[in-house]
């Protein structure tokens, strides 16, 4: 599964869930799957949100890095 030589890049991406932190993580990897191969690993780096008119969280938003094995 893992060769002897691997290269990876890293990448940020925002993810967005209306009902919770784990939610935004899963919203951006799923995305970050459909146009990455290999993906391997993500760093969270920031945790914030949006705040409705009803003083209640709207919307979470957790920034991530996204590490994925680079093609031979």
């Amino acid at each position: 599964m893992y060769g002897k030589d691997r290269i990876y890049k890293k990448v940020e991406i925002i993810g967005v869930s209306p009902t919770s932190i784990e939610g935004a993580i899963e919203t951006a990897l799923s995305k970050a799957k459909g146009s990455l191969d290999k993906l391997s690993w993500f760093e969270v780096q920031d945790v914030r949100g949006h705040i409705g008119d009803d003083g209640k969280v709207a919307e979470y938003q957790v920034v991530i890095k996204v590490a994925f094995q680079i093609k031979d």
